[in-house]
């Protein structure tokens, strides 16, 4: 269940980070609530994985699943630059967080 619920926390720290965008600096209300609502519940949902998860996989995933997701978010739904060197480091990370899993 463990895992289940780190990756779950980390596609919400994914949502938190888009509508943190949509927020423009927290001036939007509707945005800027559902940031802090999914914050609250990635960071509820993180914690209950790391009691039975090590620190350092539960946060490197998480973070991972984060930063692997809003970079794919950027590119899919804002329009960001797919450029080789920026989908190369993306594999990397992905790379790192599939060690990380078999390495627990």
């Amino acid at each position: 269940m463990a895992w289940i619920f780190l990756f779950v926390a980390g596609l919400l720290e994914v949502a938190w980070a888009y509508t943190m965008k949509l927020s423009l600096g927290f001036t939007k209300p509707v945005p800027s609530i559902l940031t802090i609502v999914a914050m609250i519940a990635s960071f509820t949902l993180l914690s209950i994985a790391m009691k039975s998860l090590p620190l350092g996989t539960a946060y490197t995933i998480w973070t991972g699943i984060g930063a692997v997701g809003a970079f794919l978010l950027g590119i899919l739904v804002l329009g960001e630059p797919a450029n080789a060197m920026r989908i190369g480091a993306a594999a990397l990370i992905v790379t790192g967080l599939v060690m990380m899993k078999f390495s627990s």
